[in-house]
């Protein structure tokens, strides 16, 4: 059943564009499922109204439940406009790009960015996704995570994503300690050979996980050295703020939150017990992962 729901899952995935269509063997070659396979989720998912089917394309498009759903999740309209705010505020002092992206399996997608006027160099936007392994968002996210979920997490790409396991795997260890050490994890030259980037990882007490706030700037005018004495105060000083605006939110900035009885469970930067219901290993294991160091301190020591 679980493995069902997955790939109907990456099934989704595949429709970038509300816009977007295409059939089963296009489906089939973008989530890597047998052509077969495809066929059945498919069904389920036009008989659910996930999926729409086109009979004079003989193609499928996003449906009107997966719309209704995508838009009871775009609540909290006020908070995701702060959040842009303060991305805002970071853009304009820097030329690229800054982010707020959530993991998404093997990826992380953006929900929020900003950018200046003279940005160069990396134009993601909303819904943009970036891959885990080769991006300093990925990096800070992955060195976020508590080891044994981090390594749990290694495992399962080297068995679904074996290419992008080759990227992250070496650099994770050295990930980690950076993450300790400074509060936030740079990867330059790795994405791109032009671009250099530094992210920091944020807990979300909506989403019970780390996410992740990056900026990506070209490396001819950034350099390692530059994204430590310039870059990083600014980005550690945007996690911070984002941290408290998160913790001091009354609802869900993405998602209705689903009402659950307390259980007390680890704690997190504040020292206070979070709490949740019917949590599982790999979320019990993300909330025993320590907090954003840009939570603590202003240079991200503990």
């Amino acid at each position: 059943m679980i493995q069902v729901v997955s790939r109907a899952f990456d099934v989704l995935r595949c429709f970038e564009g509300h816009e977007a269509r295409l059939g089963n063997l296009e489906i089939s070659n973008r989530c890597g499922l047998p052509r077969s396979t495809v066929s059945r989720l498919t069904h389920t998912l036009t008989r659910m109204g996930q999926l729409v089917y086109l009979p004079r394309d003989q193609k499928y498009r996003i449906g009107p439940s997966a719309v209704a759903m995508s838009a009871s999740m775009m609540k909290g309209a006020q908070l995701r406009s702060m959040i842009r705010q303060r991305l805002q505020e970071v853009a304009e002092q820097l030329p690229g790009t800054v982010g707020f992206v959530v993991p998404d399996r093997f990826h992380l997608v953006y929900l929020q960015f900003a950018r200046s006027a003279t940005a160069l160099g990396l134009h993601e936007g909303t819904g943009s996704r970036i891959s885990m392994a080769s991006t300093a968002a990925g990096a800070a996210y992955t060195a976020a995570l508590a080891p044994e979920v981090g390594d749990a997490f290694v495992a399962d790409m080297e068995r679904e994503a074996p290419e992008a396991a080759k990227i992250l795997k070496p650099r994770i260890e050295a990930n980690r300690q950076m993450l300790r050490e400074r509060g936030y994890v740079v990867a330059c030259g790795l994405w791109s050979p032009h671009i250099n980037g530094l992210a920091v990882p944020i807990w979300s007490p909506q989403y019970q996980t780390f996410v992740v706030i990056t900026i990506g700037l070209l490396s001819a005018m950034y350099d390692e050295q530059r994204l430590h004495e310039e870059v990083a105060p600014l980005m550690l000083q945007l996690g911070r703020s984002l941290g408290s605006l998160m913790e001091g939110a009354e609802g869900d900035a993405f998602n209705n939150r689903i009402s659950r009885k307390p259980v007390a469970m680890a704690v997190h930067n504040n020292n206070k017990p979070i709490h949740s219901e019917g949590v599982n290993e790999l979320e019990a294991g993300t909330r025993r992962a320590r907090p954003a160091r840009s939570l603590r301190a202003g240079d991200g020591r503990r």
